[in-house]
């Protein structure tokens, strides 16, 4: 699951079956768009080693993208 955007209190999370919405205040207070989320014991967590990775792997993509430019 990963956080696509906030609206006001509610954060739109994108899942592989499509999005869902959640109430700000079911998230870490840390949390912000782009990152993995995972469920723990009932509750939302961000994946912080899978959140950089992909961060890490988007990053490099805009890099060689704009290399060929």
């Amino acid at each position: 699951m990963i956080i696509d955007r906030f609206e006001g209190d509610t954060a739109v999370i994108e899942t592989d079956s499509g999005m869902i919405e959640a109430d700000v205040s079911e998230l870490p207070e840390n949390a912000r768009e782009g990152d993995v989320l995972v469920i723990e014991n009932g509750q939302y967590a961000v994946d912080a080693e899978t959140t950089e990775q992909r961060r890490r792997k988007n990053s490099d993509r805009l890099r060689r993208l704009f290399e060929r430019g």
